[in-house]
């Protein structure tokens, strides 16, 4: 019993070691994808600073007042939520913090009697509200750890395009905002029709441009064509700027997920594999001490045989004749 319990310890051992170089080696790598996501993340703030500056001066300028993605609607009717995720899972709670936080906005919506759409950036997201029958309009998905440009500006036109044609009153961004490699946070971003205030105050990513002391400053600029048509071109490019901003986050915290997911992983693994070695010497102990014992008690049976009380009789001497 002891042989056949130290020979499943083994086999379960051996199968614990090979999963911990699994995680082991999904630590090292997330942990190297995360300096460059951080660099992408920091590499595109310049440019996200740059249009949220023009877009301020020309707003300032009074040309918001033809541009549709700056006025909104009276009332709204229809939300659209961009939620991204991840492709795989492995990464913790990142994927369900985001899905989470949609869906209460989605119940909270649904109760004020308002309807609602949802575009699903990576499998998680697709496969979470799809097996829960919500209303899924648009699926991107295959980039979520390396986002280009490309990726970002197919998804802001769908954006305008559906806002512009009608088929939503209002869009917003969900996703997880990276801050360090140890702190991220899950954010809702509006992002059609632009928030004036916080294209005044903050950057493409929520967070506060180089030039926030300066938000109220008037622009002194001349604008040629008048400001209202470079805000309808400009406008799209900015939407895509901020889904590549936040595309960017998304992917950087992704990585910092994994990362804590696989050493919390390689840890449990190492305490495992250290509980059942101890089990296993136990039961080899066991066995060994078993083993002894029946040795012992075999030994004991066959000297026990020859007890000194019973007469011996030479039979060879007596089948001899005796001599004369």
């Amino acid at each position: 019993m002891a042989g056949g319990q130290e020979r499943i310890l083994r086999g379960r051992i051996r199968s614990i070691q090979a999963t911990k170089k699994i995680t082991r080696a999904m630590e090292l790598i997330a942990a190297s994808r995360i300096v460059k996501a951080q660099q992408r993340v920091h590499a595109a703030v310049p440019y996200s600073d740059q249009i949220t500056e023009v877009v301020k001066h020309l707003a300032a300028a009074g040309g918001e007042a033809r541009t549709p993605i700056l006025e909104g609607r009276a009332e709204v009717r229809t939300k659209c939520y961009v939620v991204m995720t991840a492709d795989r899972g492995l990464c913790g709670g990142y994927n369900t913090g985001v899905l989470r936080a949609t869906e209460g906005e989605i119940k909270a919506d649904v109760l004020a009697g308002l309807d609602y759409s949802i575009i699903a950036i990576g499998r998680k997201a697709e496969m979470y509200f799809r097996f829960r029958g919500y209303k899924i309009t648009t699926i991107y998905n295959g980039f979520t750890d390396n986002p280009s440009y490309l990726n970002a500006k197919v998804i802001g036109q769908d954006v305008v395009r559906r806002f512009l044609d009608g088929e939503v009153d209002s869009v917003e961004l969900v996703y997880t905002r990276f801050i360090s490699a140890g702190s991220q946070e899950v954010v809702r971003r509006p992002l059609v029709p632009l928030d004036r205030e916080l294209v005044s105050t903050h950057g493409a990513d929520g967070t506060h441009g180089a030039d926030g002391d300066h938000a109220g400053s008037a622009a002194s600029y001349e604008f040629e064509p008048d400001p209202s048509a470079i805000l309808e071109t400009l406008m799209p490019r900015y939407v895509e700027a901020r889904v590549y901003a936040a595309l960017l986050n998304a992917a950087a915290s992704e990585h910092a997920f994994r990362q804590r997911a696989m050493k919390s992983a390689t840890d449990n693994a190492e305490e495992l594999i250290k509980n059942l070695s101890r089990v296993m010497n136990r039961a080899r102990q066991d066995s060994i001490t078993t083993e002894i014992m029946e040795i012992v008690s075999g030994a004991e049976a066959l000297s026990g045989d020859k007890n000194p009380h019973v007469p011996y009789v030479d039979l060879d001497a007596v089948a001899q004749p005796a001599s004369r």
